[in-house]
């Protein structure tokens, strides 16, 4: 598992995501979506978003709170 940045805007979109070295800090910007963990694909730098990630992502995102393998970025 790895640590990807959101840098797009498509949570659903493998390319929308930076590989890390680690977690990264999510700061107070007006983006909700901050960072994910999830294996990385064997053929580039891109997240596998399998249905898991991406339930858990939905989830996140509705409820406005953190899991295991998603961070959101604080509010203001």
């Amino acid at each position: 598992m790895a640590w990807f940045s959101f840098t797009g805007t498509n949570p659903s979109n493998p390319a929308h995501y930076t590989l890390q070295g680690s977690e990264p800090s999510c700061g107070l910007v007006e983006e909700k979506m901050c960072a994910i963990q999830a294996a990385k694909s064997t053929t580039n730098n891109d997240p596998v978003l399998n249905v898991a990630i991406l339930s858990e992502i939905a989830d996140a995102l509705q409820l406005e709170e953190n899991t295991t393998n998603v961070r959101l970025k604080a509010r203001p």
